[in-house]
């Protein structure tokens, strides 16, 4: 179901893409049911001769049922949905495992820039690698990444990696992501930054291990 989604290439991406799945159905009921009670009530009490409308205000418990009752019910969908979402947010957000590749990116108006971490693991020395335009990482590798603004708010959006984060002027914000295969993915911004937000892309590309020590010594 929902082969429509971008392909998942990221460890945590099945803990996202379940929470997107119960919004779904959640929400599917809900429409479903009612826009069936509005074409009920609209075809039950459409206008009809001879009989002239009423005003009837909620002023007992059995008509006051009618907004209770729902609000209810979906006071406990949120909460179905905060159950399943809080686990996923401890484990995206607050516990980033150890790290086997570092990596700042820069957002400006409007291109991203990525600065990888060299051999030596530590970011602005001598043998990092500066790119524009093409985030280098290996497969199967914790990746962890730091998010800087050179302007104004932006959004870094991988839609495989089931990422998306906005980068704030004055703040580095950290993150981390595990890529599970190789290939060549798209990068955008998924936050308004200006006219040439539409063109603020970028490349997401996941290679083997061999392969990106031989692209750092490059």
């Amino acid at each position: 179901m929902f082969r429509w989604l971008p392909e998942n290439i990221s460890t945590f991406g099945h803990d996202i893409d379940g929470i997107m799945y119960l919004i779904y159905y959640v929400v599917g009921v809900w429409f479903l049911l009612a826009e069936g009670i509005l074409i009920y009530f609209a075809l039950r009490y459409r206008r009809r001769a001879g009989v002239a409308a009423a005003y009837a205000p909620a002023k007992t418990l059995r008509p006051m049922l009618w907004v209770l009752i729902p609000a209810s019910l979906v006071l406990m969908c949120d909460l179905a949905i905060d159950a399943k979402g809080s686990p996923a947010w401890e484990k995206i957000k607050r516990d980033i495992p150890a790290h086997d590749c570092l990596v700042r990116v820069e957002a400006r108006q409007f291109a991203w820039n990525f600065r990888h971490a060299g051999p030596d693991g530590v970011l602005d020395t001598a043998d990092d690698v500066v790119t524009s335009g093409q985030l280098h990482v290996p497969v199967n590798k914790v990746v962890k990444f730091e998010l800087v603004s050179k302007d104004v708010i932006h959004s870094f959006w991988a839609p495989n990696l089931r990422l998306k984060q906005d980068v704030v002027p004055g703040r580095a914000i950290t993150g981390w992501f595990e890529p599970t295969r190789t290939g060549t993915f798209g990068i955008g911004c998924a936050e308004l930054c200006g006219t040439g937000h539409g063109v603020m892309g970028a490349t997401l590309i996941v290679q083997s291990q061999s392969d990106f020590d031989n692209w750092l010594k490059k």
